[in-house]
């Protein structure tokens, strides 16, 4: 009897031990993406700065009455270099995860915070396109929606790992019709994309959250602390993926144009 209690101490004491360095570990995830989504929209707006002028004299395109492009925001939005820009965060993403297993947690830290600011890069037409009001607007509608969806994947008790498969098949559909599209330029199907992938991006963000969870708890025992700093690094990209995109499909929905 001595023994089984002295079992179940045990037992009890390793659970504690990973529910706390579970807190910790999510902790680390929420504050990476945090400062990367701080990132993405400060390289954003600063870009985006940049490539606008009040001054014709300087501007090399007109972009309403007052507003000119310089010839940076001609060199960005309107040049052939448009499309590197474009496509950059998707061939970073495709990279990571390789690139991730050759490098330290530190490294793999970094190179998050230089896909931000490239994501920030690839978005920043947004502040030229949208007004900077119905821009905070969404943002806070998507942190909103991506809290209570996140927190639902970390609390709830029904496996949601059944639905992983569907929603990435769904996403790689939303990738390829989201290409066709550019050289559409189909309205009706852009509308079909957005709402499309805010429901997509919506399942994800509390699919992400119960899989890098359960991902903790498994590999928690090994004890692998590189892994569990990469880990954490990785669990911020998804999640900041999930809410990028999930912002940029709301802006597109209710964001009000310039």
């Amino acid at each position: 009897m001595a023994e089984f209690d002295t079992v179940r101490a045990g037992v009890g004491a390793r659970a504690a031990e990973i529910d706390e360095g579970l807190r910790a570990h999510m902790n680390k995830v929420y504050g990476t993406m945090s400062v990367g989504t701080f990132i993405t929209f400060l390289a954003a707006w600063a870009i985006a700065g940049l490539a606008v002028t009040s001054d014709p004299s300087a501007g090399v395109a007109q972009l309403s009455q007052d507003k000119y492009l310089t010839s940076l925001g001609s060199a960005i939005y309107l040049s052939p270099l448009k499309w590197v820009i474009m496509f950059a965060p998707l061939a970073f993403v495709f990279g990571f995860g390789a690139a991730a297993n050759r490098m330290s947690a530190a490294g793999v830290q970094l190179l998050f915070y230089v896909f931000a600011t490239v994501m920030g890069l690839s978005i920043s037409s947004i502040f030229l396109v949208f007004t900077g009001e119905s821009i905070v607007q969404v943002f806070l509608v998507t942190s909103i929606a991506f809290a209570g969806l996140s927190l639902y994947g970390y609390t709830t008790k029904k496996d949601l790992s059944g639905m992983g498969t569907f929603l990435i098949m769904g996403l790689i559909g939303l990738i390829v019709a989201s290409i066709v599209n550019i050289f559409l330029a189909s309205s009706a199907m852009a509308f079909a994309i957005s709402v499309i992938g805010v429901l997509i991006f919506a399942g994800l963000t509390a699919y992400d959250t119960q899989r890098i969870k359960n991902d903790y708890v498994q590999m928690a025992m090994a004890g692998d602390q590189e892994w569990l700093g990469k880990a954490a690094i990785m669990g911020a990209l998804s999640l900041y993926l999930d809410f990028i995109n999930m912002f940029m499909m709301l802006l597109s929905l209710l964001g009000n144009r310039e």
